[in-house]
């Protein structure tokens, strides 16, 4: 199915010469003359670029043909992480740069969303909050301020920012998109 100019949207999945992109950024401009035009940043799901893309009246793109998969991760085996189908069992690999900045949240045993083009596994996503262990962080000092932070490396070898009270061996959980301390889990 086409998608026209006037359809584009923030997070709206496109296919532009056979590639699958995302929508990242948006912004219509109105120019005292000539015609209307949006203005894109696309980042695509098979290497994770992002690119400038301008759509005119008239443009078109085409909607890509991806579906999503419930997967469990498995195991790094130094070369690929393995995943398995929760529903089939079937195991599938990803290489490095098709996981991405993702890797960094996932541990083994969790469950991700994996995206399919084509049939073929292009990349996976881990869910939006994950609960994590501090593994390492800086012990806590007299007089630390209540509102400062320190970082923590937590299980999955992510670094975060997290109050000082916190210390290693507590489970916190972490937005993924943004990577930023939400809470302590109780």
């Amino acid at each position: 199915m086409a998608i026209s100019m006037n359809e584009l949207k923030k997070g709206l999945k496109i296919e532009i010469d056979g590639i699958p992109y995302k929508i990242t950024e948006y912004q219509h401009v109105k120019p005292g003359k000539g015609a209307a035009f949006v203005r894109c940043k696309i980042k695509s799901f098979l290497n994770g670029k992002v690119i400038e893309k301008t759509f005119h009246a008239g443009d078109k793109c085409e909607t890509p043909d991806l579906e999503q998969k419930a997967m469990q991760y498995l195991y790094d085996d130094g070369e690929m992480l393995q995943f398995m189908d929760t529903v089939s069992y079937e195991q599938i690999g990803l290489t490095y740069d098709q996981v991405g900045d993702t890797e960094k949240w996932i541990i083994d045993g969790m469950n991700v969303e994996m995206m399919f083009f084509n049939g073929n596994a292009i990349t996976v996503e881990a869910p939006a909050v994950v609960e994590l262990k501090i593994v390492e962080t800086p012990p806590n000092f007299k007089g630390d301020s209540q509102g400062g932070k320190k970082p923590a490396t937590l299980e999955s070898g992510a670094v975060v920012q997290i109050p000082f009270h916190l210390v290693e061996g507590d489970v916190i959980r972490v937005d993924t998109k943004t990577g930023d301390y939400l809470e302590k889990v109780k």
